[in-house]
């Protein structure tokens, strides 16, 4: 037995995933869509929530592009696991930063203010 034959016992798929033309033209048609979102919700004053919906938005077209482009809808459940938990984590972290957002505003408004006076 050599260690190919041992390789393909252990996965799960077997052979190369061919991606239909229509699932790629569907995914293109939701990644413009997407983008298009982005750009009218960027114009928008949406009260404080721009960033969230801004990074909302760009998640759900990079998880998009992981599912289709990297395989993750096909490849072992345990990997589309580890994905959602680095996309959790960098959330969480982000969040922790926004939230740290507006401690110091009032000493970077005097900062700028001892600045521009002569």
């Amino acid at each position: 037995m050599s260690n190919h034959d041992s390789h393909e016992e252990h996965c799960e798929h077997k052979g190369p995933h061919v991606v239909s033309l229509g699932l790629l033209a569907t995914v293109l048609i939701v990644l413009l869509g997407l983008t298009g979102l982005t750009v009218v919700t960027g114009k928008m004053d949406l009260h404080g929530f721009d960033l969230a919906v801004a990074m909302l938005i760009a998640t759900v077209k990079a998880s998009i592009v992981c599912l289709i482009f990297m395989h993750l809808y096909w490849d072992r459940k345990f990997n589309g696991m580890i994905f959602l938990f680095a996309v959790m984590l960098l959330g969480l972290f982000l969040a922790f930063g926004v939230l740290d957002l507006g401690q110091y505003q009032a000493n970077v408004d005097a900062y700028r203010a001892d600045q521009i006076q002569p």
